[in-house]
C-alpha cells in the first residue's frame, strides 16, 4: 500500500527524500511491530534474541558487555538491562572477568542455545511472508540501495 494511504496523507511531500525520511520511519515501526510480535511468543524481545545470537557467535568464549553494545542493531538499546533478563530466563550466564573485576563476562546457556534453534526453525518462513511482495531480486536491490544510503 502507498505510504500516502498508509498514514492518511492529503498533502503531497515536499519532495521524494522527505517521503524517504517519513517511509523509512514507518517501515521501521512496521517491522518492528512484526518483530514485537514474532519474538514476543517466545517470551523475549528482538534486542534480546540480537544478544543472544551475538553470544552464539562468541560461544564457548564469552563476551562483554561493551563488545554486544558495539555489535547491536540497535544501538540505543540497554545491553545491561536485557543481559539482566536474559540470565533472569536462564539464557545467559553471567560472571566477574577474571582479568577485570569491573568487567563482567557474558555467555549463551545451552537453554540460550536451544531457544534460538526453536526460533531459527520457523523464522526464515515467517519473513518470507512478510515480504512477499518482494522477489528476491527486488530485496536484494533494496538492500544494495539501503546500504548505498547509509554510504
Amino acid at each position: 500500500m502507498r505510504l500516502e494511504d498508509e498514514i492518511k496523507q492529503n498533502k503531497p511531500f515536499q519532495d521524494q527524500y522527505q517521503k524517504l525520511a517519513v517511509n523509512l520511519l514507518f517501515s521501521g515501526s512496521w517491522i518492528r511491530n512484526i518483530n514485537s510480535a514474532f519474538f514476543g511468543s517466545f517470551n523475549i524481545s528482538s534486542q534480546q534474541y540480537n544478544i543472544l545470537r551475538i553470544l552464539r557467535g562468541q560461544h564457548p568464549k564469552p563476551a562483554s558487555v561493551n563488545l554486544l553494545i558495539g555489535r547491536m542493531v540497535d544501538k540505543m538499546s540497554n545491553a545491561s538491562r536485557l543481559v539482566e533478563k536474559l540470565r533472569q530466563k536462564g539464557f545467559v550466564a553471567r560472571t566477574e572477568s577474571e582479568f577485570d573485576r569491573r568487567r563482567a563476562d557474558v555467555i549463551i546457556t545451552e537453554s540460550g542455545l536451544s531457544l534460538l534453534e526453536q526460533i531459527e526453525k520457523i523464522m526464515p518462513d515467517e519473513y518470507e511472508n512478510n515480504f512477499k511482495t518482494l522477489s528476491e531480486n527486488e530485496a536484494k536491490t533494496l538492500n544494495g540501495l539501503l546500504d548505498k544510503m547509509r554510504g
